[in-house]
C-alpha cells in the first residue's frame, strides 16, 4: 500500500517563505499522480497543486496560489515538494500531501486520490 508523509509545517511571518516535503512509498514501478491540499478550520478543503505520471507531465496550481507556490520532484528519493514564497496568514492551514494511481475527477479535486498523508501544520503571522 501507498504511504505518504508530510513533513516541513511550522510558523512563518507574513511575507515569509517554507518549504514542505511529502514522502511517498510502497510503489514500486511509476510513482503515483500526487497532489497537495490544505485545509483551514471552518473552510473545505483546497486543492494546491498537483503533478501527472511520468508520461503526463502536466501540473496545476490553485488559483488562491499561482504565481506564489511551486511544486517538484524527486523521483529517486520519492519526494515530492511545495515551495510556499510571499506567505499570508490566509494561507494558515493543515496541509495534506495526497496520491492516487488513477484520477476519477479533476487533479486538484479531493476524490482523485485515495492515499492521504496526515498533515503539517503552516501557520503564518501577521
Amino acid at each position: 500500500e501507498v504511504h505518504v508523509v508530510e513533513s516541513g509545517g511550522g510558523s512563518v511571518q507574513a511575507g515569509g517563505s517554507l518549504n514542505l516535503t511529502c514522502a511517498v512509498s510502497g510503489y514500486r514501478y511509476s510513482r503515483p499522480y500526487l497532489a497537495w491540499f490544505r485545509q483551514a478550520p471552518g473552510k473545505e478543503r483546497e486543492g494546491v497543486a498537483s503533478v501527472g505520471g511520468v508520461i503526463d507531465w502536466h501540473t496545476e496550481y490553485g488559483d488562491s496560489v499561482k504565481d506564489r507556490f511551486t511544486i517538484s520532484l524527486d523521483d529517486v528519493k520519492k519526494t515530492f515538494y511545495l515551495h510556499m514564497n510571499m506567505l499570508s496568514p490566509e494561507d494558515t492551514a493543515m496541509y495534506y500531501c495526497a496520491a492516487s494511481f488513477t484520477r476519477a475527477s479533476g487533479p486538484l479535486n479531493r476524490g482523485s486520490y485515495n492515499f492521504w498523508g496526515r498533515g503539517t501544520q503552516v501557520t503564518v503571522s501577521s
